[in-house]
């Protein structure tokens, strides 16, 4: 640790954002505290949906196979009508970044496996009961006072401050940000039960005008429920057992009622924070934004800025990138989160339609889509969700490749190894910055002082080659390698079993290089001759 300095980054805030900040800086390296002002997970109703890209962030950190233990995975939802038909139904089974996109959780229990991650790490410090109360940043720091579970008062010197803190962001109110956008003047009904016997393995949504109710099966025998209150419910009313029971009554019928584990009542906020990022602070997961709940994708942006911020700000203090890259965390999270909290409010409409004239258009509306060609995979595959496409920032556009591909997540394929050992490809690859050449050796034409920065960047050289086109292998031997007469022991080489890299390769034959991030964003595209070029644009955006 630099002399004055207690830590490299602070986060303030241990929800499910905080965490996976802090243990994917953990994984990358540098010394991290994260305080906590509550020494227990929250267990009222909270998230209840992770999906793959929040999965794939979990395998960078090594926790995939707990949290997956934990989760209900590829869980379809239908939508009904206030007449009973289902209108749409959504089931995707493609995985294109290697993971099943809708999975169900316990957040308790997520945040209690990503609390056991960050103790792997002797880089990372836990200070639960500790609350930040006021700050001050300068141009070399910031140092936080924070008082300690005794509540005696303290000061934290860090490089750079993460407010992941919530929607009540103490460090928001700090900084004076606007939170831009509305709250719905209709509150929600949130209820969560378990010894939950009903036989529905799928998510509903009643979309009824008058009374529409959500409804969500979760693991261990719990289930959660969303009614819509009316104007004049009374909200301490509604919370009431009897109350509570008589709505679920109506739900289970002729199947024993489940235990009432929690219900409260929620107003649902659309709105994104003015910035994201101001000098060495930065304000990440429901502190920077909230959305409402109906696309499950509030915790999921949270992830998002977690999974941008964590790798941008190991660079920085390790020194293998300027303080300015920072910069590139609000032009490539803000309009996204902005997106996702506009779509999320317009389901929200689709869930509560205004009248029953309106629910006709939409049924209509909807049958009509599903006659389309593609129509009907458009809504099983889940494929109107806007995904994130960062058209400034760490990116390199230049150069006319990688159209369409630069700026998103890259697929994540299974590739089999030097071993032969079968795997997906971020686990061949590790979790920082891999130049991935296909059929091509990417250094290959790189000037020695290009070929040294990628060195001093850490980056991993990749190739990879077609599927059981080298020699048949010997037993014992590096098959893969052996096969190819590759035994450089700086070049990872994947064989391309899945197909996934053929096929890339098929759609645009001279993007031949590949740059990912270490968020599996794809950074920049090229063929053999160009990456030289590629590459010095690259260098300039990060140092």
């Amino acid at each position: 640790m630099d002399h004055g300095f207690d830590t490299d980054v602070l986060i303030v805030g241990a929800g499910p954002c905080g965490l996976v900040a802090a243990n994917l800086l953990g994984t990358y390296g540098g010394h991290t505290i994260i305080i906590e002002r509550d020494t227990t997970p929250l267990d009222y109703p909270r998230a209840v949906g992770i999906d793959d890209e929040s999965l794939r962030t979990c395998q960078t950190i090594g926790l995939i196979g707990d949290v997956l233990a934990d989760t209900v995975q590829n869980t379809p939802i239908r939508y009904y009508t206030s007449w009973g038909r289902c209108f749409a139904h959504v089931k995707p089974s493609a995985q294109p970044f290697g993971w099943p996109r809708r999975n169900l959780f316990l957040q308790p229990m997520f945040e209690a496996t990503l609390r056991r991650g960050v103790e792997r790490y002797a880089s990372i410090e836990t200070r639960y009961g500790h609350d930040l109360t006021s700050f001050d940043q300068d141009h070399a720091g910031v140092t936080a006072s924070v008082t300690d579970d005794h509540g005696q008062p303290t000061t934290i010197r860090a490089k750079f401050l993460v407010g992941a803190d919530g929607g009540r962001s103490t460090i928001r109110r700090l900084l004076n940000v606007e939170m831009l956008g509305q709250t719905a003047p209709v509150k929600w009904l949130v209820v969560d039960v378990c010894d939950d016997q009903l036989d529905a393995p799928y998510s509903d949504v009643y979309c009824d005008p008058d009374q529409p109710v959500l409804m969500i099966p979760l693991p261990y025998g719990h289930r959660r429920w969303e009614f819509k209150l009316q104007p004049d419910d009374d909200e301490n009313e509604q919370t009431e057992t009897e109350r509570v029971l008589a709505l679920l009554r109506a739900q289970y019928r002729s199947t024993p009622l489940p235990t009432v584990l929690r219900a409260r009542v929620y107003l649902h906020h659309s709105r994104t924070a003015a910035r994201f990022g101001f000098g060495r602070v930065f304000l990440a997961g429901d502190a920077a934004h909230m959305q409402p709940p109906f696309f499950g994708q509030g915790m999921n942006s949270g992830l998002r800025d977690a999974t941008n911020l964590a790798w941008k700000l190991a660079a920085v203090v390790s020194g293998r990138a300027e303080p300015s890259l920072l910069e590139t965390y609000d032009a490539e999270r803000r309009p996204h989160a902005t997106e996702m909290v506009e779509f999320a409010t317009r389901i929200g409409r689709m869930y509560s339609p205004r009248n029953h004239a309106t629910e006709r258009a939409r049924d209509l509306g909807f049958r009509a889509l599903q006659l389309l060609p593609g129509g009907k995979e458009y809504i099983l595959q889940m494929k109107y969700q806007p995904m994130p496409h960062y058209t400034e920032g760490a990116v390199r556009h230049e150069g006319g490749h990688g159209a369409g591909a630069i700026g998103r997540m890259f697929m994540q394929p299974d590739v089999e190894t030097m071993e032969r050992r079968r795997c997906k490809l971020d686990d061949a690859i590790g979790p920082w910055f891999a130049v991935i050449g296909i059929n091509v050796d990417p250094r290959a034409n790189l000037s020695p002082e290009t070929l040294a920065w990628w060195r001093s960047l850490g980056a991993t050289f990749v190739k990879i080659v077609r599927a059981r086109s080298g020699a048949k292998p010997v037993t014992g031997a590096d098959f893969v390698g052996v096969a190819h007469g590759l035994t450089d022991p700086e070049l990872v080489v994947l064989e391309d079993v899945d197909g996934g890299f053929r096929d890339w390769l098929l759609a645009r034959p001279k993007d031949e290089i590949v740059v990912l991030r270490p968020d599996r964003y794809v950074a920049a595209v090229s063929d053999r001759n160009d990456f030289n070029v590629a590459s010095q644009a690259l260098r300039e955006v990060l140092s």
